[in-house]
C-alpha cells in the first residue's frame, strides 16, 4: 500500500512539473524545453550550411541525437504520468511533440527525411503556457465575437474595395496601356491592389501624368481603407465586455487545462484538482 503510494507521489509530482506553468518547477521546465527547441532549430539550421556541416558534421550529429533522446524521455514521462495516455497522445501537443521527435529515427531509414526535425519549431507554441496568455482567454473571446458581429460590415467593405479595384483597374489599363506596362485588366487590378494597400513593389507603376495623379491619390485613399475594418471591429468589442479569468493548471486525468482560478474540479471530466 506504501509502496502504491510513493509511485502515485512521484508521478504527481512530475505531472505538476510537466504540465504545470503556474509552479515554479513548471515555469523552469518549460523555459528549459523551450531553449533546447531553439538549440535543435539551431543546429538543423546550420547542418543545412554545407560548408558548417563539413567542419562540424559529426558534433552537429551527436547534439542533434541528445536533443532527441532527451525528448523521446520527455515524451514518455508525458504519457506514464496521466491516467489517460490518449489524451495526451492524440492532442494537439501530443501529436506535435511526437512530430517533432519522429524525424531524428525516420533519417536512419529514409534519408533526407532529417530536415524533418524543423518541426520542432510547432512546440514553442509552449511558450503561450509560460507567458500565461490563457489568462487573454476572454479578451479573445471577445475578438472573436467582435468579427462575428461584424462580419455583414467587414463583407460589404471587401465587396466595395473590390468594386473599387476593378474601377481602378479599368482606368488605368485605358490610360496607361499596354505600352507601359498596364497590359490587360486583370494585370491593372494587381497594380491597384497593390498601391490602394500601401505595399507598392514597384514592379508596375505609371508613366503619364494623369496616371500618376490617379496613382497618388489612391495611395492617399489607401490609408484610410486600411483603417475601416479596424474602427469597425473596435466598435463592436467596446460593446463587450466579458472577463474570463483561467489559469494554466492541468487536469491529471484528461490534461484540459484552462480552469477557472480556484476551480476544485475539472470541467471536462469532474477529475478533483490539486492546489498548491
Amino acid at each position: 500500500m506504501k509502496q502504491q503510494v510513493k509511485k502515485t507521489h512521484w508521478k504527481s509530482k512530475l505531472h505538476d512539473i510537466i504540465y504545470e506553468a503556474d509552479t515554479p518547477a513548471g515555469k523552469w521546465f518549460d523555459i528549459i524545453l523551450i531553449l533546447v527547441i531553439l538549440i535543435s532549430i539551431l543546429l538543423v539550421t546550420l547542418e543545412s550550411v554545407e560548408s558548417i556541416d563539413k567542419g562540424y558534421h559529426d558534433f552537429l550529429n551527436i547534439a542533434e541525437w541528445v536533443i532527441t533522446i532527451l525528448f523521446s524521455i520527455e515524451y514518455v514521462a508525458r504519457i506514464i504520468t496521466i491516467k489517460k495516455p490518449s489524451s495526451y497522445i492524440f492532442s494537439f501537443y501530443g501529436i506535435i511533440d511526437f512530430l517533432a521527435t519522429i524525424p531524428k529515427y525516420l533519417s536512419l531509414i529514409f534519408i533526407g527525411t532529417h530536415a524533418l526535425v524543423a518541426l520542432r519549431a510547432l512546440r514553442l507554441l509552449r511558450v503561450f503556457r509560460i507567458l500565461k496568455l490563457t489568462r487573454y482567454l476572454g479578451a479573445s473571446g471577445s475578438l472573436i465575437s467582435a468579427l462575428k458581429a461584424s462580419r455583414i460590415k467587414i463583407f460589404v467593405f471587401l465587396f466595395s474595395v473590390m468594386v473599387i479595384t476593378i474601377i481602378l483597374g479599368t482606368v488605368m489599363y485605358l490610360i496607361e496601356g499596354p505600352e507601359n506596362g498596364f497590359t490587360n485588366i486583370p494585370h491593372s487590378m494587381y497594380w491597384a491592389i497593390v498601391t490602394l494597400t500601401t505595399v507598392g513593389y514597384g514592379d508596375l507603376a505609371p508613366h503619364t501624368p494623369f496616371g500618376q495623379f490617379i496613382a497618388s491619390l489612391v495611395m492617399i485613399l489607401g490609408y484610410g481603407i486600411i483603417a475601416v475594418p479596424t474602427g469597425i471591429v473596435t466598435s463592436e468589442m467596446t460593446k463587450q465586455d466579458t472577463k474570463i479569468h483561467t489559469n494554466t493548471q492541468s487536469c491529471s486525468n484528461c490534461l484540459s487545462d484552462k480552469h477557472m482560478d480556484n476551480a476544485a474540479f475539472c470541467h471536462k471530466c469532474g477529475e478533483k484538482l490539486k492546489h498548491e
